[in-house]
């Protein structure tokens, strides 16, 4: 497993390069994550869509679809595409320190 630093905090990455562990996120971790995925800030969309996956996970155990993420978050696809440019569902489930959920290539 890969060890990277992010917001001073030293953290384990899967081999998809999310956070290997969940307790390792904070909101620090996550603003770090997005500028290394090309989205310079978080805002309060960003945000609600964050806090939706985490939601999830806690309650279910696996990140979202993009296709529940439409449907329940309140942000539309087009939105969604938007925000977080080139695979919403994976770079918001990494931003939120989650496992790339099922189903992303």
């Amino acid at each position: 497993m890969a060890v990277k630093e992010y917001a001073g905090k030293m953290v384990e990455l899967d081999a998809d390069g999310n956070l290997a562990k969940q307790t390792d996120w904070n909101e620090d971790v996550a603003k770090a994550l997005a500028v290394e995925e090309g989205i310079p800030e978080l805002n309060d969309r960003r945000w609600l869509v964050i806090n939706y996956m985490r939601k999830e996970f806690e309650a279910k155990g696996d990140a979202p679809s993009i296709r529940k993420l439409t449907k329940e978050s309140g942000v539309d696809t087009k939105e969604l595409y938007t925000l977080f440019p080139g695979g919403p569902a994976k770079k918001a489930a990494r931003i939120a320190g989650l496992p790339k959920p099922k189903g992303c290539i």
